[in-house]
């Protein structure tokens, strides 16, 4: 009997199709791995105003979704004995700490799990160094700690992209996009899926698109001039599009997010294609860090390495989620996770930008609703 009815796979694609109704998101992509088989994988809307009809191949601006991506990549490199977590991260990258500093204390393991305590500094309010490498690596050397490492649990929102990319640029010997793309992307057949873009690669990402508070449509830029969505307009723009933000700009669809949760459901191999071993699987999804009050994004949290854990009042896997879920969210309403005891990999993206977070998580957590519900 299939684990995923036709009845429901209608009631799921009815919700899917209501959101885009009634005007929350342009455009969609929806994806949903059972037991290794995509048993969902649903498009629909534009790409943005007057845009394209939206296909499982349109890529999307994934902004925080992108984390995991490359948190596996350093994972990989743990997994073959190239490093340890509670390895100092100046003991690959010299430059990013004074010898006998409190912050050359940081370990890779605080990095991954948000307790690093640079949760922000002046990188965050520098746009114009993110497409260069080697001044956002040195902007990030010269960056003060805002907490004690391993003090306070606080979303490192754009500094955990640097922090993980470079330490894989010094390990691997390659950069964070190369990496990626070679030990997640290719292995799992995520071909429309990188961090940023390539010279030769087109700029067709879906636009992202402001909107009000319960609000329907908008232009493009409208609705993107308030608090963090600021940040949000310029993921608009190419030269962003083809920078390398590994926090960030990870473009691409729901259907390799799924695909990739679908591997880590299953202890980090799908298809006879071995991305991790299980023990890496089950060292990097261990709860690290939790809070009632992150540091940030002030809302409880969960972290484990580089993924956020289910459990909580304010994750967006779905309602009252169970402890051992596991994934990222980004904004506007993109998220992925894998549910291990179900073996179930799930990835939803949109173009829909608000300021705030209440109906991203109200939207992400009823298609995962549905979702979960519909499982026999």
């Amino acid at each position: 009997m299939p684990r995923l009815a036709d009845a429901d796979r209608e009631r799921i694609t009815d919700l899917f199709d209501r959101h885009l109704d009634v005007g929350l998101h342009h455009g969609a992509q929806l994806a949903v791995y059972v037991d290794g088989e995509c048993v969902l994988d649903l498009a629909g809307g534009e790409t943005g105003p007057d845009g394209d009809r939206t296909t499982p191949e349109t890529r999307y601006v994934l902004f925080s979704c992108t984390k995991p991506y490359a948190a596996v990549a350093l994972h990989s490199l743990v997994d073959e004995g190239d490093l340890e977590y509670d390895d100092r991260v100046v003991d690959y990258w010299p430059k990013f700490a004074d010898s006998g500093t409190e912050k050359s204390e940081i370990t890779i393991r605080q990095v991954l799990s948000h307790t690093a305590g640079l949760q922000y500094g002046e990188i965050n309010d520098r746009p114009d160094r993110w497409t260069d490498w080697e001044a956002s690596v040195e902007t990030v050397e010269g960056m003060d700690l805002v907490t004690s490492p391993g003090e306070e649990p606080a979303y490192h929102a754009l500094t955990f992209g640097w922090l993980v990319g470079e330490l894989v640029r010094r390990v691997a010997g390659t950069p964070i996009e190369v990496a990626a793309r070679e030990r997640v992307f290719d292995p799992l057949g995520m071909d429309d899926t990188g961090i940023g873009l390539r010279e030769d690669e087109p700029d067709d990402v879906a636009t992202l698109v402001g909107f009000e508070a319960f609000d329907r449509c908008r232009d493009p830029g409208e609705g993107l001039n308030a608090d963090y969505t600021d940040l949000a307009a310029l993921f608009n723009e190419e030269h962003i599009h083809r920078a390398v933000i590994p926090a960030a700009n990870g473009l691409g669809t729901a259907r390799d997010m799924a695909r990739f949760y679908a591997c880590l459901a299953n202890g980090g191999e799908l298809d006879g294609t071995r991305v991790l071993s299980e023990g890496a699987v089950d060292e990097m999804t261990a709860l690290q860090a939790e809070t009632d009050a992150d540091g940030t994004l002030s809302r409880p949290a969960r972290f484990a390495l580089g993924f956020w854990k289910g459990g909580t009042g304010a994750d967006p896997y779905g309602s009252l989620t169970p402890e051992r879920v596991f994934g990222h969210a980004g904004l506007g309403s993109s998220v992925g996770w894998a549910d291990p005891e179900e073996n179930v990999g799930f990835a939803y993206v949109t173009n829909g930008v608000r300021d705030g977070t209440y109906e991203h998580v109200a939207r992400s957590r009823s298609i995962a609703d549905a979702v979960r519900l519909a499982l026999r």
